[in-house]
């Protein structure tokens, strides 16, 4: 597809981009898909109607003015709009399923993205919690490594701000001008400042809500080698992030803390199921010095086949066919290859069908390779 494999796109294509990955229910899944059986986010923009409509979705495509008005707030704003085929797109991040075609980008004149780790923990981290972040965080700064984090409070702003000096990357679960907690504007124009990157994938003038934060978790260990938990209650944000890190085949490392601190529990637990038991920066080098999300042998790709133009026919799977699928679906993910046995309908069958439920928002995506309906 064009811009992802390192074709710079023309100015019309990125703003068929931009408003193919704005339109209602289409992510980076679905993105994806449409743009391999089109050819084009031009083309995929024209059929699009006519695809919802198979499943009476009204779904709203933003306008050419809507996404040019964007990309000059964008630029008002000091960021840039990065494609999946630039040059700056972050290398580590085209490795996870389901990675953003468009991230929004604001700084990064010292940021490595290479040798990143990723630091997470409790917002209302303990003063020995916020202490430790630092010596890990400036410990892996000395020795050349970038520090990702999600610029919340507690662990993930005592990281920030630890690992100043090799430019800290803050991913922001709303858009570039919504930042939350509003408490750390001071530490993002910090990172700015000081070379850092402030990034998201959110459309301008995003306010984050619940439901973003985990999306925003996986593009921190997406963007990482490893991702480090130093407190974590058992039920958190932070655990949500490790669990995004295996599935992406990434490191997973955790602080060990006292058993009598619910901020010690999740952390704890990491380690009783094998995440690597960390008391120094040193710990956590041994491990990312070698780690290469890049081996095919760690990489499952999302489910994508090239099927051409000849997709977009004219002929939809029948009622039966679709009766099939959605008896084969529930709430519980389930394998594409899976679905494809259970219900024998062709790839090209299945496809099209997963694509009209995921426009009408009945299915969600995990992992790229698992789909489920949506409660």
């Amino acid at each position: 597809m064009a811009g992802a494999s390192g074709s710079a796109l023309t100015a019309a294509q990125r703003l068929a981009w931009l408003r193919l990955i704005r339109t209602d229910n289409v992510g980076p899944i679905t993105f994806r898909q449409l743009i391999n059986r089109a050819g084009s986010a031009e083309a995929a923009l024209a059929e699009l109607p006519r695809l919802a409509s198979r499943v009476g979705a009204g779904t709203r495509i933003p306008s050419q003015a809507e996404a040019e008005d964007e990309i000059a707030a964008i630029a008002k704003a000091g960021a840039r709009l990065v494609a999946s085929g630039d040059p700056d797109y972050p290398e580590l991040l085209r490795h996870i399923s389901g990675y953003p075609p468009l991230l929004i980008v604001q700084g990064g004149a010292k940021s490595q993205l290479k040798r990143t780790v990723a630091i997470v923990g409790a917002r209302n981290a303990s003063a020995a919690g916020l202490r430790m972040t630092q010596v890990l965080a400036s410990g892996l700064a000395d020795t050349g490594y970038t520090i990702v984090s999600g610029l919340a409070r507690g662990v993930d702003a005592a990281a920030h701000a630890a690992a100043l000096s090799t430019g800290t990357v803050a991913v922001l679960a709303g858009g570039i001008d919504k930042i939350y907690p509003a408490e750390n504007e001071p530490l993002a124009r910090t990172i700015l400042d000081t070379g850092g990157t402030v990034l998201t994938e959110m459309p301008m003038g995003w306010q984050p809500r619940a439901q973003d934060f985990p999306r925003r978790n996986r593009l921190v260990s997406g963007l990482s080698l490893g991702v480090v938990v130093v407190e974590a209650a058992k039920r958190s944000g932070s655990l949500i992030t490790a669990r995004l890190a295996l599935e992406q085949n990434r490191e997973v490392f955790a602080v060990p803390g006292s058993p009598l601190d619910p901020r010690a529990e999740g952390g704890n637990h990491l380690i009783q199921e094998g995440a690597k038991l960390v008391t120094s920066a040193a710990d956590i080098i041994e491990s990312v010095a070698v780690a290469d999300p890049s081996r095919t042998t760690l990489l499952e790709p999302d489910w994508e086949p090239d099927l051409g133009a000849e997709a977009f026919s004219d002929a939809a799977p029948s009622t039966a066919d679709s009766g099939r699928l959605l008896e084969a679906l529930s709430p519980t993910p389930i394998a594409v290859d899976a679905l494809i046995a259970v219900t024998g309908l062709s790839v090209p069958a299945i496809q099209s069908l997963l694509l009209e439920l995921d426009l009408a928002g009945r299915i969600e995506w995990s992992s790229g390779q698992l789909v489920a309906l949506r409660p």
